[in-house]
């Protein structure tokens, strides 16, 4: 079943100039192979459509189950400089947790919030 990254992990950011750090985290071990295969640092700089220019580069930290995505030129140029209200890292984690997962019906118990899913 496809779900949302909200689901399956939570996320954290920051931004320094024009480089935004977007950090992933399984809520459960089950979960981080599948953001590892799934969650690649290609698809996540196509899952923000243009709005970030330059190279991501994605550092895993398997012993934590989390990952962290390096993403330059995703602010407008920086944050001081942008006009943009809502270019800052904070709104680029919150975007990412509607990424799409698709997880195995076998770890629906796992999910977080799934009353906010389908009903089968």
């Amino acid at each position: 079943m496809k779900v949302q990254l909200q689901h399956v992990a939570h996320a954290r950011s920051g931004d320094k100039g024009d480089t935004s750090n977007i950090a992933v985290f399984a809520y459960a071990p089950a979960f981080y192979p599948l953001l590892k295969a799934q969650l690649t640092a290609e698809r996540l700089k196509a899952f923000y459509n243009g709005a970030i220019k330059g190279e991501v580069l994605r550092y895993e930290v398997d012993n934590i189950e989390a990952m962290n995505f390096v993403c330059h030129g995703a602010l407008g140029g920086g944050v001081s400089r942008s006009l943009c209200l809502d270019n800052y890292g904070k709104a680029l984690s919150a975007a990412v947790l509607g990424f799409e997962i698709d997880v195995p019906d076998s770890l629906r118990p796992q999910l977080r919030g799934t009353h906010l899913l389908p009903a089968d």
